[in-house]
């Protein structure tokens, strides 16, 4: 099994940030592509897209930035690692052995708006 990190970003552009953009989209295509390739042998590829979570990178956003970026998760917090971790987990496990190629997105409803 294998787990790929993309990015919301991928998904919804961000001003400013169209190189980490466009890299974020090709690991979406390239976890799609090789899942196509490589099921036949048995190894699933997939790809976790989070928004922003609550890790050392983000300690300095300044707070009223950070509580602006808090406020547009419709679960009205930001991610917590162990949140990304289990669904790595859950991926890797044999209660996911019929996923392959997908993108799970991890933003706490963000894109359901």
């Amino acid at each position: 099994m294998i787990v790929n990190m993309a990015s919301m970003s991928a998904i919804i552009g961000n001003p400013g940030a169209s190189i980490y953009s466009a890299s974020k989209g090709g690991v979406i295509a390239l976890t799609q592509s090789a899942a196509s390739e490589y099921a036949v042998s048995g190894i699933r590829i997939n790809a976790i897209s989070p928004r922003v979570i609550s890790t050392p990178m983000v300690d300095d956003i300044p707070a009223p930035l950070l509580a602006d970026i808090q406020s547009k998760h419709p679960i009205g917090r930001l991610g917590k690692p162990e949140e990304i971790a289990d669904a790595v987990v859950w991926l890797c496990s044999e209660k996911a052995s019929f996923v392959t190629g997908h993108n799970m997105v991890i933003d706490g409803g963000y894109t359901a708006q």
